[in-house]
This record gives structure tokens, sequence and C-alpha cells, in this order.
């Protein structure tokens, strides 16, 4: 309990530290700061976004995106640092791996003094709020919020709004009766926009429930691709080499009907066509129901952008939309995110704000959610408190690529064997490689013995869709060595070692080398 206080005490020291202006290096001249608009949708994989170009690309399931990115610039190699909703949102609030603040799956929540970045968004004179999914548990500390209890509903959405006593107090809004969450969500927004009388600039967090399963669309889009074969990933069928003991068997599926969670139980497949109709019929309604959800968020969005247009607000406000993971989308015959696999570990990252950033423009550097906090607080003339792990990315978004900028990411998925059976991990990424240690040991129902730890290295370049596991193979024992030593130096760093579990870190000495 004491050292519970010790934390939260810092955390707050650290959110109401002296401010440093970063105005003048960010912008030049000083002038007039901009609105912040940070947009997040939830399990939107970057694959799912048409300017990514990916085999979803030519069903245009996202055109107001597409157009972002046109105007802005797009990161190829954004990854998050633990897959899993409560998380990814707790560490781009605080810039924090999870072990730092605490929130280290479902479980974990942020109390309102350990929300670093709104506090500090506040002292640097801006008008502060939330909308729409928050799934921190405690009560936002921004100026005005309007969120979802919990996962929330993705129809006639009751929200908790400013002033009531957090978390009792909820509202129906009216005239919300049978309307979607995407619509809902974005109508709040776009009435705080028009009431709020301040001359502050605004900081808001826009969050979208959707695409987050089990996927509902609004009525509309219910023929939005009914005529049309979604393209497959050929790993939905043949995963090669991928994988390696400590997964066999593990994680929920498409297409697998023995398995206790599979999206063709919750799409209502026929369990009596054969095995492959059965997937294939399951993998159609997932990509189908999960596309109509993401297209209701894009045209919502052109919604807001139009606002912001005709209110002449449009080119003074940094426009930052992502998701807080991936999310796989019948790759390797999986569903959901958590995996260190491509699909999940991957965030989209678009931003657009046309004085600074040439529109049209991509990035290649290593960017993780810890760098979204201190990226949005430079943009309002902030200097980062040095308790954030991560590093503002507005050198990049000038197209100037610091030489010292990182050259890996680490990842660590706490929540062993729960929800979708996937094992707990972690792993470092580079531009080329990917090294991942499975740490847990676990029974499969349909084996007799325990899956064991196991390692898996994978050729980004050569294998993008991670169809060849390496490890173990003597070509690539350098890779690994470089590997394993950038992967204990990145723990040290971001202090995710295991001294306080011991069982943990047994297996960890048992199987490194």
């Amino acid at each position: 309990m004491n050292s519970r206080r010790q934390f939260l005490k810092a955390a707050l020291a650290s959110a109401a530290a002296p401010l440093v202006s970063a105005g003048t290096r960010a912008y030049g001249a000083p002038q007039k700061k901009p609105n912040i608009l940070y947009i997040m949708s939830d399990d939107h994989a970057a694959h799912a976004i048409g300017a990514y170009g990916s085999r979803l690309a030519k069903l245009n399931p996202t055109p107001t995106l597409d157009r972002l990115a046109r105007e802005g610039m797009l990161f190829e190699n954004c990854f998050c640092t633990n897959s899993i909703c409560v998380p990814s949102r707790a560490t781009i609030l605080t810039g924090q791996y999870s072990q730092t603040n605490g929130a280290l799956d479902l479980g974990g929540g942020l109390q309102p003094p350990q929300q670093t970045l709104p506090h500090l968004m506040k002292q640097a004179g801006y008008e502060t709020a939330m909308v729409g999914k928050w799934h921190l548990k405690h009560e936002p500390a921004f100026d005005y919020y309007c969120v979802l209890p919990g996962q929330g509903s993705y129809f006639n959405p009751i929200m908790r709004e400013t002033g009531g006593n957090w978390p009792k107090d909820t509202r129906r809004f009216s005239g919300y009766d049978c309307k979607h969450s995407s619509d809902a969500i974005t109508d709040v927004s776009m009435a705080w926009l028009k009431k709020r009388k301040s001359d502050k600039p605004f900081f808001l967090m826009h969050h979208y429930k959707a695409p987050h399963d089990n996927f509902a669309n609004a009525e509309r889009y219910d023929w939005l691709y009914q005529d049309i074969d979604i393209p497959e990933p050929e790993s939905l069928w043949d995963s090669g080499n991928h994988g390696s003991e400590a997964t066999k068997g593990t994680g929920t599926s498409i297409g697998k009907r023995c398995d206790w969670r599979n999206m063709g139980h919750h799409m209502f497949v026929d369990r009596s066509l054969s095995g492959e109709e059965y997937k294939r019929t399951a993998y159609q309604r997932y990509l189908k129901k999960y596309l109509r959800t993401v297209r209701g968020v894009d045209d919502n969005l052109a919604r807001l952008f139009e606002y912001l247009k005709k209110s002449g607000q449009m080119d003074n406000t940094v426009i930052v939309y992502s998701s807080d993971q991936g999310m796989m989308l019948g790759e390797h015959d999986f569903m959901d995110k958590r995996w260190m696999y491509e699909e999940s570990l991957r965030m989209p990252l678009l931003v657009r704000y046309p004085k600074m950033i040439k529109a049209g423009s991509r990035s290649d550097a290593i960017v993780n959610n810890t760098d979204f906090a201190p990226t949005l607080l430079e943009l309002a003339g902030v200097e980062a408190p040095s308790s954030m792990h991560g590093r503002s990315i507005v050198p990049l978004l000038r197209d100037r690529e610091p030489a010292d900028w990182r050259k890996s990411t680490y990842y660590r998925y706490w929540m062993h064997m729960t929800h979708h059976d996937n094992p707990a991990h972690f792993g470092v990424r580079t531009k080329r490689y990917k090294l991942i240690f499975f740490y847990g040991l676990h029974y499969v129902p349909e084996r007799r013995k325990p899956t064991q730890p196991g390692w898996e290295l994978y050729d980004m370049k050569n294998d993008p869709h991670e169809m060849n596991n390496l490890y173990g193979d003597a070509k690539y024992a350098g890779v690994v060595k470089e590997l394993k030593t950038e992967l204990r130096r990145l723990r040290r760093k971001y202090n995710e070692t295991d001294a306080k579990y011991p069982h943990i870190q047994k297996v960890i000495d048992k199987y490194w080398d």
C-alpha cells in the first residue's frame, strides 16, 4: 500500500512539474498554438486502411483516412508495446511501458494523478476533452469528458459525463435510441466543439469503440460488401513453418470448430459444413462485419473534418489518427490481437498538419505508442517530463530522422492464456528482424503434455508474413545473439525485467541460451 501511495505521489509530482516551453524550438518564431485532435479507434488494423496498401485496399474501406494520409504523413513502422486495450491506452496517456505505469493487463487502470498527458496539456493553456471509449476505470482528468462505461455498447450508448458523481452518474442522450456508438461519439465531440466559448486552443481525444469485436455496424452498412469475396491471406490456409513449440494449439481462430471461442461460432456459421467451407464462411462474415464497422468510423470522420473545415479550424488543427493496437484478420487463422505477430503489433499512425508536414509523406522510422504523449506535448509547446519513456516524433514529421533515433522496439504481452488462449511473451522488433520469446508453461486440451517455452525469429524483409521461424537455423546464430543482447538492454532500460516474478525469471534463465 505504501509503495502504491509513493507511486501516485510521484506521478502527480511529474504531472505538476514546471513546464518548459518548446514553442520556439518546434515552430521557429512564436505563434498561436495549434488545436490538437487525437483520434483513436479500437482494434483498427493498419492493413484495414486503404493507404497502407494491403490485400484489403482495393475494397476502398477508408476513403477519409486515405485522404488524411495524402494530406499528411503515414508511419509505416509504428508499433504498440502491449497489444491489448487498457495497457495501450495507459501507455498513450503516460508515455510509459506497462510495468512502470502499472497497467499490465485488462485489470489495470489509471488514477487521475497518473494521467500525465491531460494535466500537462491544461498547464500548456489547452482546453481538454475526452470523448468515447475510455476503459481506464478511474475518472478522466480532462476539463470535459463524456465516456462509455467499460467496453460500452455498440447501440444506444450510455455515457458518463463531467459533473456527475463518478462512476455512478450516467446519461442517455436524447435521440440516441438505436443510434450507433460511432455516430453518437461523433455527435458528442462536435457538440463540444460547437459550444465551447474559450479562446484557448483545444486538445480533444476522440475515441471510437469500433471496430472492437463483437462487431456491430450501423444498419445503413448492412449490405456493404454483400456481393464481394474478401481476399483471403495465404496464411489462413497454410502457415508454413510459422510458430514454435510454445505456440502449438494456442490462440483462438477464425475457423477451427473445436476452439471454445472462434469467430465461426460468433458469426453463427452452420457447424454441419465441411471444415474448408466452415472456415471460408467464417472468414467472410468476420471480415465483412469488421470492415462495415470500420466504414462507420471513416464516414463519421468525414463529418468531423467537414465541421473543422467549415469552422475555419482544419488547417490550424494537428490531426492524429491511430488505433490502440492492430488486429489479426485471419492471418495464420487467428482472430483478435495480443500476439507480437505483425498484424497485431503494428499500429496505424497518420498525422496531418499542413503548417509542418509535407503532404503525402511517409516515414519508415521505428515508432511506438510511448512516443505519442511526448509528441503531442511538443506540438503544444511543452517539453515531456523525464518520466516518459518515449520520444517526440516532431523531427520525423518535419522529414528529418535524427541520427540517434531508435533502431528497435520492445514488446510485452502479460496475460498468459486468458480470454483468447495466447501465451505470455516478449520480444524485440527491428526494421529487418523480429525475435519473440514465449515464456509460459501451459497445457493445451488436445495434448497430453504441456507446451514448452520457445523462441521465434522472423526475417521481416524476406518473410513479411512470418511464415518461416528461423530460430535454431545456424545461419542466423549471429543475428539471434545480437537481438538477445538488444532485448536484454531494452528490458533493463524500461524496467521490464522480472525481479518481482521469480517464477518467470527462472523460466527465462533456463531457456535464454
